[in-house]
C-alpha cells in the first residue's frame, strides 16, 4: 500500500476516533461508561474499516510501539504521526464548531489533565485529582498494556487475528473504565493535542506534555518487552 493511501486512512481513522470518542465526552449524557465504550467501539470500526490499508494506528503512541519492535521503518511512523495529529485537530475543530453553534460552555473541552485541572464540579462527578507522578504512571503504564494487547494480536504467529479489532477495542475501552477518573484518559498524543488546543482550560496546555511524554514511554517499553518476551531479534531457543 501506498505511503499516500496510509497517510489517508490515518488521517481519517484518527479523525473519526476524537469525533466518536470525544464528541460522545462533549455531547453525550452518558458516563464514563459510555464514553469508554464510544472510544472503543470507534477503534472496532477503524480496525475493520481500515485496518487493511494502514494498520489503523491513530495513534502516535501505536506507530512508535510497533516501530520499536521492527515493524515499521522511521519515515513511515514519522508520516503516521503527522497524520494521526492533524486529524485530531480536524476533528476537534469540528467539535469546536459544532458545540459553539449550540451554545456551549467549552470547558475543558474532552481535554486530559490532572490533579486542579479537575475543579469541583468534576469531583462531585466523579473525578479525582492525582498528582503529576500517578497522571504520569497510569498513562504510561495503560499505554504500555495497550501496546502489549496490540503487539500480541497483530503477530503474524497469532492465530486468531480476525478478532483483533475487537479485542483491541476491549481493552481500550477497559482502560478508559480505569483512568477517566484520574486523567480523562489519554494513552494517544493525538487525542490530547488536538483537544487541549481547544480547551478553555487554563491547565490544559500546560499539562499537555504528561499526555505526549508518558503515552510515549510506555509505548516503547512495550515495543522492547515484546521482542525480549517473544525470542524476537537475536534470541536464540
Amino acid at each position: 500500500m501506498k505511503l499516500c493511501n496510509k497517510f489517508a486512512a490515518e488521517f481519517f481513522g484518527t479523525a473519526v476516533l476524537v469525533l466518536g470518542g470525544c464528541g460522545t465526552a462533549l455531547f453525550g449524557n452518558v458516563g464514563f461508561l459510555g464514553v469508554a465504550l464510544a472510544f472503543g467501539l470507534t477503534i472496532v470500526a477503524a480496525a475493520y474499516g481500515i485496518g487493511h490499508i494502514s494498520g489503523a494506528h491513530l495513534n502516535p503512541a501505536v506507530s512508535l510501539g510497533v516501530f520499536v519492535n521492527g515493524r515499521m521503518e522511521l519515515k513511515e511512523m514519522l508520516w503516521y504521526w503527522c497524520a494521526q495529529v492533524l486529524g485530531a485537530i480536524a476533528a476537534a475543530a469540528i467539535l469546536f464548531g459544532i458545540a459553539k453553534s449550540a451554545g456551549m460552555e467549552i470547558g475543558t473541552f474532552a481535554a486530559n489533565g490532572y490533579g486542579e485541572f479537575f475543579n469541583q464540579d468534576d469531583l462531585a462527578s466523579g473525578y479525582l485529582q492525582t498528582n503529576v507522578w500517578g497522571a504520569f504512571a497510569i498513562e504510561a503504564v495503560l499505554t504500555f498494556v495497550f501496546l502489549m494487547v496490540i503487539l500480541g494480536v497483530t503477530d503474524s504467529r497469532h492465530g486468531n487475528g480476525a478478532f483483533g479489532g475487537l479485542a483491541i477495542g476491549l481493552t481500550l475501552t477497559l482502560i478508559h473504565l480505569i483512568s477517566i477518573p484520574l486523567t480523562n484518559t489519554s494513552v494517544n498524543p493525538a487525542r490530547s493535542i488536538s483537544q487541549a488546543l481547544f480547551s478553555e482550560n487554563t491547565l490544559a496546555l500546560p499539562q499537555l506534555w504528561l499526555f505526549i511524554v508518558a503515552p510515549l514511554v510506555g509505548a516503547a517499553l512495550a515495543g522492547l518487552c515484546y521482542k525480549c518476551i517473544t525470542c524476537e531479534g537475536n534470541c536464540k531457543k
